[in-house]
């Protein structure tokens, strides 16, 4: 009891000195607390962009706690020695969220979902406390127009890891089918269904995984072997370290067939981005390609390929860190993905120029069976005239627009989707026929 006497009159003994000190060496706690609060705002944008190892969601949600832990010390320190109102009780949420930082560096992801448990109620007790000290230590109209604002944030914040974190624990488990394996960086999934050949590869949309074929793979496999599979950070798959563009893409799928054992040649079928992907397969590995459909796909173009400087690169991927970081406030759930995925959609997107440029290499597939099949509605002015260009890349080609569908209709509608499987197995059927498209 003695020693908490003596700290506690310590504690004044230093209040009442630095009060007594001359008026000109006071600052406005107002001040300290809009300075402090905006530098720690402005290294949390800065610090998730700094060299690191790995860049990931939990590198970003790192780096951003850091930045506002850098900013409640700044808070504490500074109103301590400057003014005559100390908040030493902002060094409270200073150490939490450096503490949290640090965790999430360093632990185990297995750990760390157990910590998502932790978390988010602790934040919610760290917010009561540090209203409740504010409100008795910090007489500033800061602490209305705010202090208050940014802890109602927090509170938003925890509410959301909430969200997140029991809405995953109540979705259903489902098991992987298929299997993964390694291209070298990384694994992937790959599921193949069916027998007979050539075989279909199916390549999903922007930021879509394998599970969004399900409507089109199972007909398909009635007639052939498909194989579906997940790209980098997608599904099943690991995470790639890098953005990867078309041509990346096209490798990795080329050594997963190859150590996968799946022979070819094969049937590519793409649906908007993936459309993209496969035309890049095609210019990449010509040989291995004995015919094509493409459903909706996003168009190539003839621009130079625009090059994957490093700068620039390292720039997107930490950006594209810093925004899947969200998905632990909910945002996850809201679009239905992952940490993870979220970060590979935007990967995708950030590439979209150069994937589209490399793609635009593939300037002809001779008279290897071609369907391009295009939506009839939601379409923006010239995007028929652009298939028709698509359609143009083969002797042997066809271009169905497909009455009512939508972009995404054409793979989670079922009539339309049935659709999109017919037009492959006419594919694979004008191949073990040679007979032209056009007979079909």
């Amino acid at each position: 009891m003695s020693s908490r006497t003596g700290l506690s009159s310590t504690g004044a003994t230093e209040d009442q000195a630095r009060a007594a000190e001359p008026r000109r060496n006071r600052i406005g706690i107002g001040k300290i607390v809009v300075l402090s609060l905006g530098v720690g705002l402005a290294a949390a944008l800065l610090l998730p962009f700094i060299p690191w190892p790995t860049v990931d969601a939990n590198f970003a949600t790192a780096m951003v706690l850091f930045g506002f832990a850098v900013g409640w010390a700044l808070l504490a320190a500074l109103s301590v020695r400057w003014t005559d109102q100390p908040q030493r009780w902002a060094y409270a949420p200073a150490l939490f969220m450096g503490v949290s930082a640090v965790l999430l560096l360093f632990l185990p992801d297995a750990v760390l979902g157990a910590l998502d448990w932790v978390w988010p109620p602790a934040l919610l007790l760290l917010v009561a406390w540090v209203f409740r000290h504010a409100k008795r230590d910090l007489r500033s109209r800061t602490r209305t127009w705010l202090l208050n604002p940014v802890l109602a944030v927090l509170v938003l914040f925890a509410l959301g890891g909430a969200y997140q974190t029991i809405g995953g624990a109540m979705e259903p488990r489902v098991a992987m089918r298929g299997e993964l394996v390694d291209v070298g960086p990384y694994r992937l999934h790959l599921e193949c269904t069916g027998t007979g050949a050539p075989t279909v590869i199916v390549e999903p949309g922007g930021g879509a995984s394998a599970a969004t074929l399900g409507l089109i793979a199972p007909e398909v496999a009635r007639h052939t072997t498909v194989c579906i599979y997940d790209r980098a950070g997608k599904g099943w798959s690991d995470a790639a370290q890098t953005a990867p563009d078309g041509a990346q893409i096209a490798t990795d799928l080329h050594t997963l067939l190859e150590r996968a054992d799946v022979p070819g040649p094969y049937v590519l079928a793409g649906h908007s981005f993936g459309g993209l992907y496969v035309m890049r397969y095609a210019s990449q590995y010509p040989d291995e390609v004995a015919g094509m459909v493409l459903i909706d796909s996003t168009t190539p173009n003839t621009n130079p390929i625009p090059p994957a400087t490093e700068g620039s690169d390292t720039f997107l991927k930490h950006f594209s860190a810093l925004v899947s970081a969200t998905a632990r406030l909910g945002m996850g759930r809201l679009l239905g993905a992952s940490a993870m995925e979220m970060e590979s959609f935007i990967d995708e997107y950030v590439t979209a120029n150069r994937s589209a440029s490399e793609a635009g290499e593939l300037t002809s597939l001779g008279g290897k069976p071609l369907i391009v099949l295009t939506a009839e509605q939601g379409n923006a002015p010239g995007w028929i005239e652009k298939q028709d260009a698509i359609a143009a890349l083969s002797t042997n080609s066809q271009h169905m627009v497909v009455p009512g569908a939508t972009h995404q209709s054409l793979v989670d509608n079922p009539n339309h989707a049935a659709v999109v499987s017919q037009a492959i197995v006419d594919v694979v059927e004008a191949i073990r026929t040679g007979a032209p498209l056009a007979t079909q």
